[in-house]
């Protein structure tokens, strides 16, 4: 009986998502930073390595490690592992990744038998004892390796092997043998002989920057126009773009934009029935024009879409449209594929529902349609449609109702062509359905911060998102406000509620986005105890004062152009909760990894009254002693202050700025006292 040995332990592998089933997350640039516990039994020294490669579009990634033979092939890159004695056998390295698309990496350990004989040697010779049957047994190990390899390096572990074999006396020889240039030759021809490799290998998903930081902007194009009655057209819309591109966002989000079938069509406030001349929710997709590929004949034609987008590209608003999976009763898909949809006993279609809300106006896809191949291929005909037209974002409409095998194999699909593309999901869900749907795919995620209000809330979110392994998979996208969900905060807190959710949201997220109507604060609700709007676009033509009194455009502006001017703002692994005195405000810091730029958040979360208290900021993130000075700039107001040391004092004013977005001057900045001390 042969009785395998394994000698060399690797295992607790990091980073890695659910032991390697799905990709760990990260955009061109990254450092992907790996660590993993390797030991050996004895005391001989090893040797380790993170290996890394860029995966074909179509390949997937193989449970099984490499093999010898694989890992001499070519695409394999390699950087050493380091440890140290503190680190309890806990080794390192990083790798950038400068590819879009699939990646995996794994690592290797081996002995190192050469390092491990130079130890010995290094210890018996600085002791007096002999070493000749040392120097005899590292003969043999250099002289294996001058038979292993070519040219110059061969030459010099010639040179080396006559040295230690032609020492006039062992001082000598023990010398040449410990030259660190024989180090360094042997590292290079190390034969690896009992090289182990971690059991398989960890995917990696490379997303372009977008994924993980922008500011969204999401609209009704049909509410763009200026007259009343009627939806505004695509060209119309464009009057619009400057505006929007000037409040400093990157992605313009659109609600549907195909034709809205007419039975059942949903009226004013959600009304059952629609009044002649009401246009519909635009979620309910499909009629006589069309379905999921054409566009609603009020908004124009594709072509005027194409002009939309490009007008949007040259201002640097990127178009990210809805995929929603919903069929008017009109749909042309009801007529053409009948087996596609749920039927009741009686034959009819079984329309949406959400009790108590009913969709009359909306037929789901069934997903367990025996006619399923179609149903999927059709899906993904849509996407290609529209990316072929130039859309690279799609926000997906309730994907946790879908089969999660769907939407895997959905993005796979897309990805395997177009790794830029980037799919945001709205799932309002449990939070492991909605985990599940970042690992299989999607690259941002809606989340729960619209109902995150408290101070012990938000922390505990934000520690959750940015701070433990939820951000190896899942990108939050701090939306502010939706179409369906005002919150009680907005609607009781007036402006400064509307100030403080876009400072948290803005700050705390690398992603986040807010839907037209936020900068204009408007707060009217359907009544007592909904989050539904009064007067929705959802179900009728709107017409707004973009500029109307009391709006935060300006602050949207300034907040937006400082997140494009802090890379501290553009991750979320920076995060530090800081420590505050008073339980209404929340204070936290935002840091690139070099601290060299850091910046200093604090929220009043009471949008009625003024608050004030004390904030803790560690000494490291300023740069100073523990009572040193240094200069803050608050980036809001544009004030600057002289802090001293760790603890200082905020008071803040709800009805004038609710929160401070505060530059920490550390030494070497030019610090100018442009404002009293606080």
């Amino acid at each position: 009986m042969s009785i395998e040995q394994e000698r060399i332990v690797i295992e607790s592998l990091s980073p890695q998502v659910d032991g390697g089933r799905y990709d760990v997350k990260a955009v061109v640039g990254d450092r992907i930073e790996v660590g993993a516990d390797i030991w050996k039994d004895g005391h001989e020294l090893l040797k380790a390595a993170v290996l890394w490669r860029k995966l074909d579009a179509a390949e997937q990634v193989p449970r099984a490690g490499p093999s010898q033979t694989d890992l001499a092939r070519s695409g394999w890159r390699e950087e050493r592992m380091s440890t140290c004695y503190e680190a309890n056998d806990r080794w390192s390295a990083s790798f950038a990744v400068d590819e879009l698309g699939p990646h995996a990496y794994t690592v290797v350990a081996w002995t190192d038998v050469f390092g491990s004989w130079r130890s010995e040697l290094e210890k018996k010779a600085a002791a007096g004892q002999g070493v000749g049957s040392e120097l005899r047994e590292g003969l043999a190990i250099v002289d294996a390796a001058f038979g292993r390899a070519r040219g110059r390096d061969r030459e010099a572990l010639g040179r080396f092997v006559r040295a230690i074999r032609e020492a006039p006396d062992e001082h000598r020889a023990v010398a040449a043998a410990l030259d660190d240039r024989l180090a360094a030759l042997m590292d290079r021809h190390d034969a690896r002989a009992d090289l182990r490799r971690y059991d398989h290998e960890i995917p990696i998903w490379v997303d372009r920057e977008r994924a993980r930081y922008g500011s969204w902007y999401e609209i009704f194009p049909r509410s763009q126009g200026t007259v009343a009655g009627r939806s505004a057209t695509f060209r119309e819309a464009e009057a619009r773009l400057p505006e929007i591109a000037a409040m400093g966002f990157d992605v313009l989000y659109l609600t549907p934009i195909h034709p809205i079938g007419r039975a059942h069509r949903k009226g004013k406030n959600g009304s059952e029935h629609a009044e002649p001349g009401e246009p519909g929710s635009p979620w309910a997709i499909g009629g006589p024009e069309g379905g999921h590929e054409a566009v609603h004949p009020e908004l124009g034609t594709i072509g005027d879409f194409d002009h939309f987008r490009t007008a949007a590209a040259r201002l640097g608003l990127e178009i990210a449209l809805d995929f929603a999976i919903n069929c008017s009763p009109d749909h042309p898909w009801v007529r053409e594929h009948p087996a596609w949809f749920s039927h009741r006993p009686d034959g009819t279609i079984k329309y949406a529902e959400n009790p108590p809300k009913k969709y009359q106006d909306i037929y789901p896809i069934n997903f367990e349609t025996p006619q399923r191949d179609g149903l999927y291929q059709a899906l993904l005909g849509v996407l290609r449609f529209w990316i072929g037209h130039g859309v690279k974002i799609f926000r997906v409409d309730n994907p946790h109702t879908k089969p999660v095998s769907f939407w895997k194999w959905l993005i796979d699909s897309v990805h395997r062509d177009h790794p830029e593309v980037l799919f945001l999901a709205e799932a309002f869900t449990r939070p492991k359905r909605m985990h599940r749907l970042a690992k299989v795919g999607f690259t941002q995620s809606y989340t729960y911060f619209t109902w995150r209000n408290a101070r012990s809330e938000l922390e505990e979110y934000s520690r959750e998102l940015f701070l433990t392994d939820v951000r190896l998979f899942l990108r939050p996208n701090f939306f502010a406000n939706t179409p369906d969900i005002l919150h009680r905060v907005l609607q009781e807190g007036g402006r400064p509620a509307f100030l403080q959710r876009l400072v948290l949201a803005a700050t705390l997220s690398p992603s986040y986005g807010i839907y037209s109507g936020f900068e204009l604060c408007e707060n009217r609700a359907l009544g007592p105890g909904s989050e539904e709007y009064l007067d929705s676009e959802k179900y009728q033509y709107k017409i707004w004062d973009w500029h109307r009194a009391g709006n935060i455009i300006a602050e949207v502006a300034r907040i937006n152009r400082i997140r494009r001017e802090h890379r501290a703002l553009q991750t979320g692994s920076g995060l530090r909760v800081l420590e505050s005195t008073n339980p209404e405000i929340i204070a936290y810091a935002k840091a690139t990894a070099d601290l060299a730029d850091v910046l200093v958040v604090a929220v009043n979360l009471d949008p009625f009254q003024v608050q004030e208290g004390t904030i803790r900021v560690p000494a490291e993130l300023y740069g100073g002693a523990e009572q040193g000075e240094y200069a803050v700039t608050d980036l809001l107001a544009g004030e600057r202050y002289r802090w001293r040391g760790e603890r200082n004092y905020v008071r803040l004013d709800p009805h004038k700025l609710p929160a401070h977005v505060l530059e920490v001057e550390r030494p070497g900045s030019v610090v100018v006292d442009a404002a009293p001390r606080r």
